[in-house]
């Protein structure tokens, strides 16, 4: 995993809002989502179903792990080393973070992302 290295976004493209509230993560589902060649995954890590457990226990040893690839393929089956992960805090704000990093791996990557867009997958 890596430390996101870039500061600052020309705009936002994903929004807070496009994802799923903090307690959906509780569930132990993940959330995946695409923007312009760009797929990511956004889940508690480690995923597992925490929502019945004592509140306290909810971020305990537990992360925001947010991955991102090109297109087209899934997150299953896109191959681990073309997936880059970033963690942050299990908690609101940290959500808000990964957001910011989406768009911040959208940007600094968009050649990236483009190439994958336009590509003729069959």
């Amino acid at each position: 995993m890596n430390s996101d290295p870039v500061s600052t976004v020309e705009k936002e493209v994903i929004h807070a809002s496009d994802l799923y509230g903090y307690t959906h993560y509780l569930y132990g589902e993940a959330f995946l989502g695409s923007y312009g060649g760009m797929r990511y995954r956004v889940a508690r890590e480690p995923l597992k179903k925490v929502f019945y457990s004592p509140q306290e226990e909810w971020a305990k040893d537990a992360t925001f792990l947010v991955s991102v690839w090109p297109e087209p393929y899934s997150y299953e089956k896109t191959p681990d080393e073309k997936k880059q992960s970033f963690s942050f805090p299990f908690t609101d704000e940290g959500r808000l973070e990964a957001v910011k990093c989406l768009n911040r791996q959208y940007f600094v990557r968009k050649p990236e992302w483009d190439a994958a867009k336009e590509a003729h997958w069959i």
